[in-house]
């Protein structure tokens, strides 16, 4: 068998270890990447040439159909793959839980997989976070254990097969810089639920309706969170059918975006098994992922909290309200010209919680010139390109007491390699300090 594995980052790693001995390997990369010994390359800007003459085509997911469409005719579909449809496809279990939405798909798969932990279950997380899908299969999955993936619109695109349970949390207008528009975009969350048998599950958030849409489309059952007879929150207490599970307080992640991610997560878990006490366990000892509204210590009577993974206005507007007490908030990065009028009002209305909006990145100065259209003059425009000298600006308008936020609102890619590096860049700035 003639196989190409389009794109070599993580997944085309892991795709190369899953069919290195089913055939002979090409990995096409439109970068000069180091390949296994014994593996052809077809790189630079013809890395997608005479696609026709493999029998499989293993699609990564920066890689868009479209390319390989425009390459070589939408005959080549037919043959394309990815670590997500092999996976599911060949899966030695069919207790696949897959989460999607706009935020929050990480947070939600963790909490799912911690409380499957706690009801003493063998449960594996990758897809988006964690392990590529198909390296799973290496973990020795068995047919009574459980999966969690987390799956993006790029993972979803061409996702012919669905899990037997999918979760969508809320939806909003995203990654528009690499969907035609945004009805790609929920169409490709759609493909969650859109091959689902009458004996499938699909759970999706009550109140969006672009959640509603996207799961309505399965041939499951439909079963919503934030709404019975899903979790729901009641008297400050999160609840699912007659069992209370804890108290929002109990709660050791920030912001009350967050409870929608619990409700989500207890849904789910619900259907594997109904333990209250293991839901409490698992859910009141989860403090949360790395890069979001992570707290990073105190200096001087300063808080500074890393929110790196804020790469969408949403979820800055998210973190205003999460974090207690007026904040110094850094805004900005890779311009992707998503309308921002809506974002600037959600800034306007928290302007009591905010000492002063530092404006980094190539979306800076468009930014002002919204926050000015809306009436909001609380903002400086910084040039600094240097994480350090922007943490030290950002600490130079705090008052004791007040917290420095790292929650850009944009995505990272004009001055970090990725969120993780901007991240990690914040976080070495703080312990200097």
């Amino acid at each position: 068998m003639n196989i190409a594995i389009v794109g070599y980052g993580l997944e085309g790693q892991a795709a190369y270890n899953y069919y290195k001995d089913k055939g002979t390997i090409t990995i096409c990369d439109v970068n000069h990447v180091d390949v296994p010994e014994g593996t052809y390359l077809q790189s630079g800007p013809n890395y997608l040439a005479d696609l026709s003459r493999f029998d499989v085509i293993v699609r990564s997911p920066a890689v868009k159909p479209n390319a390989l469409v425009e390459a070589s005719g939408r005959d080549i579909l037919e043959k394309v793959t990815s670590n997500t449809n092999e996976f599911i496809k060949v899966s030695p279990t069919r207790n696949i839980i897959g989460v999607t939405g706009t935020k929050g798909k990480g947070t939600t798969s963790t909490l799912i997989t911690k409380i499957i932990e706690k009801l003493g279950k063998r449960v594996f997380l990758g897809g988006n976070i964690g392990l590529p899908a198909l390296d799973l299969l290496k973990e020795g999955i068995k047919q009574e254990d459980w999966v969690v993936l987390e799956l993006s619109s790029y993972q979803l695109i061409d996702a012919n097969i669905s899990p037997h349970i999918g979760v969508c949390l809320m939806i909003e207008p995203e990654h528009l810089d690499w969907h035609a528009d945004i009805d790609e975009y929920y169409n490709a969350k759609t493909n969650l639920f859109r091959h689902q048998n009458s004996d499938d599950i699909a759970i999706y958030y009550a109140l969006s309706e672009g959640s509603r849409r996207i799961a309505s489309t399965s041939k499951g059952f439909k079963l919503p969170y934030m709404d019975k007879p899903g979790a729901i929150i009641k008297d400050d207490n999160f609840v699912i059918g007659n069992e209370i599970i804890c108290s929002v307080t109990d709660l050791k992640l920030l912001g009350k975006h967050n409870w929608q991610n619990v409700a989500a997560a207890i849904t789910a878990s619900w259907q594997v098994e109904r333990n209250p006490l293991a839901f409490k366990e698992a859910i009141t000892g989860f403090s949360g992922l790395p890069y979001r509204l992570e707290f990073r210590g105190e200096k001087d009577n300063v808080r500074y909290y890393d929110d790196s993974f804020s790469s969408a206005p949403p979820a800055a507007l998210a973190a205003i309200e999460a974090i207690p007490g007026k904040k110094v908030l850094i805004l900005g990065g890779y311009e992707r010209n998503l309308p921002l009028e809506d974002f600037a009002n959600g800034i306007k209305q928290n302007l009591d919680n905010i000492r002063q909006l530092l404006l980094i990145g190539q979306s800076a100065q468009r930014l002002a010139r919204v926050l000015d259209s809306v009436g909001v003059k609380l903002y400086t425009v910084s040039e600094d390109k240097i994480m350090e000298e922007i943490v030290n600006k950002a600490r130079q308008f705090t008052k004791p007491g007040d917290a420095v936020v790292l929650s850009p609102g944009f995505a990272s890619f004009d001055m970090f390699t990725n969120f993780i590096d901007r991240g990690n860049k914040f976080n070495q700035a703080v312990d200097k300090l």
